[in-house]
């Protein structure tokens, strides 16, 4: 484990989207690669959305989904892995909001409040975001202690572009040893 970790185990939610090259593939990829850290475990994946792209329009659709996971890492440790996994899988930052083969957002960490250059929890964007909002309602469990469970299905009866989610399929990931796609 990280020397900068924690002993204590956080619940975290990373939303994930791609939308270049095998963009389910991918998002396996990354989720795997999380669960391999050894100071992270995936708990739970919601479904697959193909969603129209935000902001640079001219681009492929994405499929986004969201993931919860618990970690001993810091928030701030979680990203760096999250940037490194990004990298790993070939993301490039050419255009904001542009074509992508991976993103990985941490939303939301045990109602952890923070705003450093680098990271800002919740995720500043987070319920303004339907292609967000749509896949994390389906995996914050309805007793959460946090307030996520609420916040996010309060944004989602009032934010717009719900109608441009299409479910794509269920989420097939396995928290086992079998490679993907065998």
């Amino acid at each position: 484990m990280n020397a900068h970790s924690t002993s204590e185990a956080s619940e975290a939610y990373i939303a994930l989207g791609a939308n270049l090259g095998e963009r389910e593939h991918t998002l396996y990829k990354a989720i795997t690669a999380l669960d391999e850290h050894p100071a992270i475990r995936v708990l739970r994946c919601s479904s697959l959305y193909e969603t129209e792209p935000v902001g640079y329009l001219d681009q492929p659709s994405f499929l986004n989904m969201t993931v919860a996971v618990s970690t001993t890492l810091a928030p701030e440790e979680l990203l760096v892995y999250m940037l490194e996994v990004e990298s790993l899988l070939g993301r490039v930052r050419h255009i904001p909001n542009g074509p992508r083969t991976i993103d990985l957002d941490l939303l939301w960490m045990e109602a952890a409040q923070l705003a450093t250059p680098d990271l800002e929890l919740p995720h500043p964007r987070m319920l303004e975001r339907a292609f967000v909002l749509v896949p994390l309602a389906d995996i914050v469990p309805s007793q959460d202690s946090s307030g996520l469970y609420s916040i996010v299905h309060t944004a989602l009866n009032s934010v717009d572009g719900k109608d441009g989610i299409q479910l794509w399929k269920t989420c097939s990931w396995r928290n086992d040893s079998a490679p993907f796609g065998s």
